[in-house]
């Protein structure tokens, strides 16, 4: 019986990954930060933010979450209690409930956006193109392809560093 070898990991992968790993956990404590100013849990807050751009199926809400449709019940039903989600018939099949941000739901999730500073702040030293290469590369690494592939061209802005 043949044994596979896994490949070692090199240094600058081992560092990449921990990078990856600082800048995913300091994005997630900011933003449950910003869902407990809203007093919200961090996934009452995902899933608002996922409702403030689109009604969506409580289905498709579970799998974008990544949890179980029971879970996203009752989630979608504390923040149907405080006004922010409704229910609603979906205009395509009305057996199907879509959830979906009412305006104060709307104004909470922008809210939120808002107040991200991690994220924000140190992408917007980067110019137009590195940005375009960090979106690209992480696409890649999560084997999707950009939708609109751009050239530095053509997002360049006066000022803007090469």
């Amino acid at each position: 019986m043949a044994t596979h070898k896994r490949p070692r990991i090199d240094p600058l992968t081992m560092e990449v990954v921990e990078l990856i790993g600082t800048v995913v956990a300091r994005y997630h404590e900011e933003y449950e930060d910003a869902a407990a100013a809203h007093a919200l849990t961090g996934a009452q807050a995902r899933l608002l933010s996922l409702l403030s751009l689109e009604p969506l199926p409580m289905r498709r809400l579970a799998q974008k979450l990544r949890c179980e449709p029971s879970n996203v019940t009752g989630i979608v039903d504390r923040l149907e209690t405080r006004g922010l989600v409704e229910r609603r018939p979906d205009p395509a099949d009305r057996r199907v409930k879509l959830a979906a941000a009412t305006a104060e739901g709307r104004r909470i999730a922008g809210g939120l956006r808002d107040s991200l500073d991690f994220a924000r702040e140190p992408l917007a030293e980067l110019s137009d193109q590195e940005r375009l290469s960090l979106r690209d590369l992480l696409l890649r690494m999560l084997g999707e392809a950009p939708d609109t592939p751009a050239t530095a061209a053509e997002t360049r802005r006066p000022g803007d560093r090469d």
